[in-house]
């Protein structure tokens, strides 16, 4: 099996073990808010990101998070955004960090830095945007900000952080003994993506400053 072959089967495998975490435990973790549910697939998505770079786990996430809008989620292309926003956010910054600096401890410094980014822009986003969708007065999101946003994405952080930690190297250490693990992960010194990172970037701040200035002129 040949190097892209190998890449290609393995993220196949984590996609759909990404899909099946979310169909299978959706569990409640704040009462106030029963309508968040944490579900495990952030585990899968940052595991891939960890074996071949943060633009893999950009990849997986909106992979996933078609297949979810189009079998399961009755949220339609908000929920797919939202989705993808969140998870980038935390595993992003992770996958980043793990593939410059090689080491339980970049990992670690890398999930912690995405729980805080991905409840940041969660908490933004939930304000721009849950009112559209679920039609809440925008105040009424506010006073769900604190209560209920920022813990819920805390803990929901935490919890796959600390299961991440658990499993990743095991999982990796299994794919290598199938010879499915036998190639080298993203190459850094490709500036063709680097710059798809940059254009992903100051794409996700663009719509984002949009919709808050939308929000501020009271269009929205």
């Amino acid at each position: 099996m040949n190097k892209k072959t190998g890449k290609l089967t393995v993220m196949a495998m984590l996609c759909a073990l990404a899909f099946v975490a979310v169909v299978a435990i959706r569990i409640p973790l704040i009462p106030v808010a029963p309508f968040l549910e944490y579900e495990p697939k952030d585990i899968i998505i940052m595991t891939g990101g960890f074996l071949f770079g943060p633009m893999s786990s950009v990849a997986i996430s909106v992979i996933v998070s078609l297949i979810e809008m189009f079998t399961i989620s009755s949220t339609g292309i908000i929920g797919l955004i939202m989705n993808i926003l969140s998870t980038i956010a935390f595993v992003y910054p992770a996958a980043w960090l793990y593939k410059k600096y090689h080491s339980m401890k970049g990992a670690l410094v890398g999930m912690i830095l995405g729980s805080i980014l991905m409840t940041l822009v969660m908490v933004l986003w939930n304000y721009l945007i849950t009112p559209i969708y679920m039609g809440y007065p925008r105040d009424a999101v506010v006073k769900l900000l604190l209560p209920a946003i920022v813990p819920f994405n805390l803990l929901k952080s935490g919890i796959n952080t600390a299961l991440t930690l658990l499993i990743y190297k095991p999982l990796s250490n299994a794919l290598k003994r199938t010879n499915l693990l036998a190639f080298q992960s993203e190459n850094k010194s490709l500036t063709g993506k680097f710059n798809l990172e940059i254009a992903l970037i100051l794409g996700i701040i663009l719509i984002t400053v949009i919709f808050v200035i939308l929000v501020l002129k009271g269009i929205m």
